[in-house]
């Protein structure tokens, strides 16, 4: 069996005293934060010997749809930029949700993001908060933006930048 060492936002960290710098440290490179919950998919393998502080932990979704949706608008409500997608910034698993993330990469701005993928409840509870059929999905300032096509777009016409920047 392997343990994974799971990537934990500096939001999170204070919830993890032993490994907080080790966290910490990984996202000040580059990583960007997970909005409370902790991506396992983004992990490192180490061997079955490692200490169990290195093990996977993943934070539940929610049952029901409104309880999806409250969990969805205090995401979308707490980060300025956020962005359900497939896989994660460093890993992404469509190239839609690829396409999107080089496109917030581009502007240096920082955003949260939310593997769908690790996440059934809220693969399918994001489709109908926005009444939008496709993933990924950008959020800025609390609003939906649109997915791939629409931020596409927006960058292309220059629109983006104003709004990721306010």
């Amino acid at each position: 069996m392997t343990k994974y060492l799971a990537e934990i936002c500096p939001k999170c960290s204070p919830q993890i005293s032993r490994n907080k710098m080790l966290h910490t440290a990984r996202f000040a490179l580059g990583r960007t934060a997970c909005s409370g919950l902790i991506r396992p998919s983004l992990s490192r393998a180490f061997s079955d010997d490692s200490h169990g502080d290195f093990g996977a932990v993943k934070k539940e979704a929610p049952e029901g749809k409104d309880a999806v949706h409250a969990m969805i608008q205090q995401h979308v409500t707490d980060n300025k930029i956020m962005l359900y997608m497939k896989g994660s910034p460093s890993a992404p698993q469509c190239g839609f949700s690829a396409k999107v993330i080089g496109i917030l990469k581009n502007h240096n701005v920082p955003f949260s993001s939310v593997n769908v993928l690790e996440y059934g409840e809220i693969r399918e509870g994001i489709k109908s908060f926005s009444d939008w059929p496709t993933i990924p999905q950008l959020y800025v300032d609390g609003e939906f933006v649109g997915g791939c096509d629409i931020v596409t777009q927006m960058e292309d016409e220059g629109e983006l930048a104003g709004l990721l920047k306010e």
